[in-house]
């Protein structure tokens, strides 16, 4: 059995902390808000080019501008902190296959989860922060730009709240529903297959809700308005940035994010995938679901890793 995982680094303090993740998350906020108006982004950005100009487009500029918004937060408030910063953007600089990073603390981070809900204008999107220690997410920030919604999540404590702008908080809210038939799923727009289908036919849930990014989801589980989410790798398959801070989330407000098989989600373990079957919850379904779900994809894709 792995020790039970720190609070925080040696000599770094939570309000500390928390204070700085709070305005480097509103930051963030206003950078991706401006990007996506076409609007003047703040604090020296500049602003989007269209491929034609010579530009990546809004995404890729927005994605760049949060990415470096964040990491360079970080290290600029706390320059003597023990810890490794990693980005979707950085990783292709600082990771190779099969060997996990030498780093006891890990910073893990999307700078924008749900880019084609981003370029489309639908407001599902969020950004995307965990700290991570020795591989297990101790603290989590998912932001919701759009909905001016600021999660956060300490693992160690079973704490997680939203935040507005004003500092106003409120603690998650997760439904009481228990019956399989009466929970409601939230799931992507874009990513779902026949296996999918099938499998949730075989769990016989109740209604479905669409919406866009894993943070998105999650937080519609943590507002009480769905029940869980499940990821199931093809082709492709999410990676530690996608899932890292949504976990961390989720399970400080006592749901569970775990494979179908019941094992737990590793970080920085030299794969960055989180492939198989994922399945995150409010919780007191979730062996019940994981079972269901284990015993489906046995027969749907047999000889697939949950």
């Amino acid at each position: 059995m792995m020790p039970a995982a720190a609070c925080m680094p040696p000599g770094i303090h939570e309000e500390q902390l928390l204070a700085e993740l709070r305005r480097l998350s509103w930051g963030a906020a206003d950078i991706l808000l401006a990007y996506g108006r076409g609007e003047q982004p703040p604090y020296g950005f500049p602003m989007a080019l269209s491929v034609d100009e010579g530009g990546e487009g809004p995404v890729s500029a927005a994605d760049l501008a949060v990415n470096q918004w964040l990491l360079d937060g970080l290290q600029n408030a706390f320059p003597d902190a023990g810890w490794t910063l990693l980005s979707e953007e950085t990783a292709k600089e600082q990771l190779t296959a099969g060997q996990p990073l030498d780093a006891e603390w890990l910073w893990i981070l999307d700078p924008l989860d749900g880019t084609k809900d981003f370029l489309q204008g639908t407001g599902e999107y969020a950004v995307h922060l965990a700290l991570a220690h020795r591989g297990e997410p101790v603290l989590g920030v998912v932001l919701l730009p759009e909905m001016e919604q600021l999660w956060i999540g300490l693992v160690p404590q079973m704490r997680a709240w939203c935040e507005n702008r004003a500092g106003e908080q409120r603690s998650a809210n997760l439904s009481p529903r228990s019956a399989l038939g009466d929970l409601v799923l939230v799931a992507s727009r874009n990513h779902r297959d026949q296996r999918l289908e099938q499998l949730l036919e075989a769990l016989a849930l109740g209604d479905t809700k669409a919406i866009g990014s894993v943070g998105g989801k999650v937080a519609t589980i943590l507002r009480g308005e769905t029940d869980l989410y499940i990821s199931l790798s093809g082709k492709s398959a999410p990676k530690d940035w996608d899932m890292a801070a949504p976990e961390a989330v989720l399970r400080a407000a006592g749901g569970a994010f775990t494979h179908a098989d019941g094992r737990p989600l590793s970080y920085n373990d030299g794969d960055i995938r989180q492939a198989g079957c994922l399945i995150a919850s409010h919780g007191p379904s979730h062996r019940q679901l994981c079972e269901k779900a284990a015993t489906a994809m046995a027969t749907i894709d047999p000889g697939f890793a949950v």
